[in-house]
């Protein structure tokens, strides 16, 4: 325990210095390896590397990452919102609706969080900033619905930690849906009352019944993406990688249809993609390479056999993470919490009589709430990046603070009502 907090102190303090993550992880996971064992630990921890990488699972973070580019390149992220404008725009709170609307239907084929938060903050803040939308408003809903990426199925995250917990992905992304329409519907809720008077003399989002009918067609590739990675999935017919390329494969059609499919558009997609991808994977090896000194130290067990000491339930257990996630979520990203925390939480958590499967959504809304909490809260950046009016951030860390409290209270429906999450799963499974 004492290495433990030694080697999470030492990560602190070389973020706080502007180390970069990857970086600080990778060097705490080394020196301390070399300092414990020598150089024998350092030279094997390539090969435990390779072989957790050369994982098909894994081979689906780039092909995801490739969908939500080809969604927002192709043009078809953009009529999302704009049927979702039409059908939301009319409710109290206005076109704020479309933007959970959009971010939940694009977490639905893209599944990442910060592709979600800068796809639809790109085609929606322009218009909430023209037609006079309050701005910490307009920017916490972006911020807050982008976070639904890493739920929504099919999500990188789950699929991350699928792969650590050795717990099947599948099962993950199914046990991810309905939590994810909830906490949709929780975000929608806010909004219906604490921002009742937005938009509400927008003339523009008042159309008739028959054109609204019309933009319905709009919304049938996202659908047909969303059944092709899920249907393939739970019809027996992919794995979770081969999902994936079906997906983009589809996607890459409807591009074609819509007549936006070039060379350059293809380029532009593979190029975003690749890059984003070698930030999670730079991120995931750096994890990797502290959980195999943590692993010879034994800290996992030792962590385990403690916190069984102490005589714990689940429920006080639980607690105690929930606090130590919001700490931990202020100094780290989503993705860095999830390989560092899992390998040692999973065994804790499972000691104690959680389900595996329910923790993976559990540790995921904690990821979420990370995403929006200052001050290394990713998609407050993302979402703030966006604005051209040069205004003050603090305006979208006020807009997200509402969003952390209803999500802070989404886990505690979580714990007591396990079944939010658990339910579709053990239906579908038997």
């Amino acid at each position: 325990m004492t290495i433990l907090g030694i080697g999470f102190v030492a990560m602190l303090a070389l973020m706080f210095l502007s180390l970069p993550v990857a970086f600080a992880i990778l060097l705490v996971g080394t020196l301390g390896g070399y300092l414990a064992f020598g150089m024998p630990l350092v030279e094997m921890m390539g090969g435990v590397v390779w072989g957790t990488l050369n994982n098909p699972v894994m081979t689906a973070i780039p092909l995801f990452m490739l969908l939500g580019e080809l969604l927002l390149r192709g043009g078809i992220a953009d009529r999302m919102f704009d049927v979702l404008a039409a059908w939301l725009g009319r409710l109290p709170g206005g076109l704020l609706h479309s933007n959970i609307g959009t971010c939940a239907l694009f977490s639905a084929t893209s599944g990442s969080s910060v592709a979600t938060a800068a796809t639809v903050g790109t085609i929606a803040l322009p218009t909430l900033g023209a037609r006079g939308y309050p701005m910490p408003a307009a920017l916490g809903s972006l911020a807050a619905g982008g976070t639904l990426g890493i739920l929504i199925p099919p999500s990188v995250n789950l699929l991350v930690y699928g792969s650590l917990a050795n717990v099947s992905v599948g099962q993950l992304f199914i046990a991810g849906v309905l939590p994810g329409l909830l906490l949709t519907g929780l975000f929608s809720l806010y909004i219906l009352f604490a921002h009742r008077d937005a938009g509400a003399r927008d003339p523009a989002t008042r159309l008739p019944l028959r054109e609204k009918l019309a933009l319905l067609r709009f919304l049938v590739p996202p659908g047909v993406i969303f059944l092709v990675v899920m249907g393939s999935i739970y019809g027996g017919l992919a794995t979770p990688t081969e999902s994936a390329a079906l997906g983009v494969i589809a996607a890459l059609y409807f591009v074609w249809r819509q007549r936006r499919l070039t060379l350059s558009l293809l380029e532009h997609c593979f190029r975003q993609a690749a890059r984003t991808t070698g930030m999670v994977v730079l991120v995931i090896v750096c994890a990797l390479l502290l959980n195999v000194t943590l692993s010879m130290l034994g800290t996992t067990q030792a962590v385990t056999q403690w916190v069984g000491s102490l005589g714990l339930d689940a429920y006080l257990l639980l607690a105690l993470l929930v606090a130590f996630y919001v700490v931990l979520g202020m100094f780290m990203d989503a993705m860095s919490m999830l390989v560092l925390t899992v390998p040692v939480a999973v065994p804790m958590v499972v000691a104690v009589g959680v389900d595996p499967v329910w923790f993976g959504i559990f540790i995921v809304v904690m990821c979420e709430i990370a995403l929006i909490t200052p001050p290394v809260g990713m998609n407050l950046f993302v979402v703030q990046g966006l604005r051209r009016d040069g205004g003050s951030f603090a305006d979208v860390v006020l807009g997200s603070l509402p969003y952390v409290f209803i999500m802070l209270a989404f886990v505690a429906m979580l714990i007591v009502w396990p079944q939010i999450a658990l339910w579709l799963p053990e239906t579908m499974s038997g």
